[in-house]
């Protein structure tokens, strides 16, 4: 064989193995719709396949926000907690992305883009060694960014593309995951929705009875809601739900599931707690939304919640068995004298 056939045959076996990697990537990334999950998949899978050190992400905060914000999923980087890493979607920065497919060092940023630009001021903090766009169908979706690389090398133009690839099909499974949160989600409040909080909680408790874990179950229901209506009008009834959603994701672990019941009723799964960690974070959570004044037409406005809880039985073989029980738990608050934590064991 010749020395130019041998190269070939290397260069074709080399396309092959890229080719496969990606079909297994491609799976691996298409096999969660949970948004943190597929984050962590992500960065795992670019610092595998780069050697890497360092690996972020910049991902729209919520579903009807603007800004691309660092993703608490970083790995690495040396990030300043007082500071905001957010990028506008109408900057500069985001325009260069949309227009041109390809891979960015920092120099070759500040070779387009203004360098005085707060958008750019974001990145040079943080200080990566290369920006990799994520986009679907032509829109962007969010920026990896990549640190050091564990063998100090630069990256190739071969690596290069290899990552455009793989941003590619992490664009694609963003957006999936993006219009699952979407057919998911309340948009008041932006915590689930009924119905998915009840398909939920039968994946919860199954896999609690199976692993052997504790599960607790919290209802929540605003006090006198309907004042709020009443006296000030549906719009400052609406700031009060948002509110109170805000300081219940805040409040919120990863793996627990915050869901819209019902009006003002609100419910969360707690998977790995029992009733003593419920107490304490109920109790938490009941602070937090009593002091998390809300402001309507300059009136400051006090919020208080009845919250309601148990812990999963093994004789619970329906979603019903411990509804019932967290709502009766619930209605004790309420008939109590509200703005309290009650539970049933």
């Amino acid at each position: 064989m010749s020395e130019l056939n041998h190269e070939q045959l290397e260069k074709y076996e080399r396309q092959i193995f890229d080719l496969r990697q990606l079909i297994e990537i491609s799976k691996g990334l298409n096999s969660t719709l949970e948004y943190n999950m597929l984050i962590e998949s992500i960065l795992l899978t670019c610092m595998g396949q780069m050697q890497l050190i360092k690996a972020g992400i910049f991902l729209k905060k919520g579903i009807d926000e603007d800004a691309y914000i660092l993703h608490r999923n970083y790995k690495g980087f040396d990030i300043d907690h007082d500071t905001d890493y957010e990028i506008l979607g109408a900057s500069p920065i985001i325009d260069l992305f949309e227009n041109h497919d390809r891979c960015w060092t920092l120099e070759e940023i500040k070779v387009e883009v203004d360098d005085r630009l707060s958008c750019l001021e974001c990145l040079k903090k943080i200080n990566p060694s290369l920006v990799v766009p994520l986009k679907s169908r032509g829109k962007m979706n969010g920026i990896i960014i990549l640190g050091e690389r564990i063998n100090q090398l630069d990256f190739c133009e071969e690596e290069k593309l290899y990552l455009l690839d793989i941003a590619s099909l992490a664009g694609i499974a963003i957006e999936n995951a993006y219009l699952y949160e979407l057919a998911t989600t309340d948009m008041m409040t932006k915590l689930k929705i009924h119905h998915f909080f009840q398909r939920l909680l039968i994946e919860e408790r199954e896999k609690a009875k199976k692993r052997k874990k504790p599960l607790i179950l919290m209802m929540l229901d605003i006090d006198h809601f309907k004042d709020f209506n009443d006296k000030y009008g549906h719009l400052c009834g609406d700031l009060v739900l948002k509110n109170v959603a805000n300081v219940i994701k805040n409040n919120c672990r990863q793996i627990d599931i915050a869901a819209r019941y019902g009006g003002e009723e609100m419910a969360i799964i707690l998977p790995k707690t029992d009733i003593e960690a419920g107490i304490i974070a109920a109790e938490r959570l009941r602070r937090g939304i009593e002091h998390a004044v809300v402001e309507h037409e300059g009136k400051r406005l006090s919020v208080k919640v009845s919250i309601g809880l148990t812990q999963l039985r093994e004789e619970d073989v329906t979603n019903d068995d411990i509804i019932g029980r967290a709502d009766r738990a619930l209605y004790m608050s309420k008939e109590n004298g509200r703005n309290m934590v009650s539970y049933i064991l």
